[in-house]
């Protein structure tokens, strides 16, 4: 028995013999639409269109891609300054009643993972880097203190800070938390 393709079937199919499947869907179906002659596929004209549309549509929703992508980075800062938060609290029940430190891993916190942003806390009167921070150098150097807000803390108060890149520009953004659980973002690098 051969195998019957192509227009073939077509052509059996409309003779109303062959394949006895399509006898009963041109029963059902009626007739099968004679094929259009010339239409092989889209004009160059049509192609130029939807290439258009999809660069404009790119053009549009690239820029608010990557605004929150950096928006997304910032949520480390943010949920790493909470958990510094808690490590002070911690601090202040278990050593006496005070935020002071004098070293550095007194403080029950570490980041997890590749951090985008280094960590500050105040040891002994000297900011210090969390360790586990980000060292990246450029284009902002996270390896130095924060600008705006100095990390302090003392036996009634602290403040911690965090400096990162969230966009990849030369700018730094930083955040800080205190003592009142306020968190503040003095220097915003998405908005930059």
């Amino acid at each position: 028995m051969s195998v019957i393709k192509g227009p073939a079937i077509l052509r059996w199919a409309r003779e109303g013999r062959g394949y006895p499947l399509l006898r009963r869907m041109q029963r059902v179906m009626g007739p099968l639409p004679p094929r259009l002659k010339g239409r092989q596929g889209f004009t160059m004209i049509e192609l130029m269109i939807v290439v258009a549309i999809i660069g404009v549509l790119s053009v549009i929703s690239i820029p608010n891609f990557l605004m929150f992508q950096a928006k997304a980075r910032q949520t480390e800062a943010k949920a790493a300054l909470g958990a510094i938060f808690v490590a002070a609290t911690t601090v202040l029940l278990t050593d006496n009643g005070t935020y002071a430190v004098t070293n550095i891993g007194q403080l029950p916190f570490s980041p997890i993972g590749r951090p985008n942003y280094s960590y500050w806390y105040d040891v002994n009167g000297t900011p210090t880097a969390v360790p586990g921070s980000s060292t990246a150098a450029g284009p902002c150097d996270v390896r130095s203190v924060t600008v705006f807000i100095t990390p302090v803390a003392s036996a009634t108060s602290f403040t911690a800070t965090a400096k990162g890149n969230a966009d990849g520009d030369a700018t730094c953004d930083e955040w800080s938390i205190n003592d009142a659980r306020n968190l503040e973002n003095p220097s915003n690098d998405v908005t930059n």
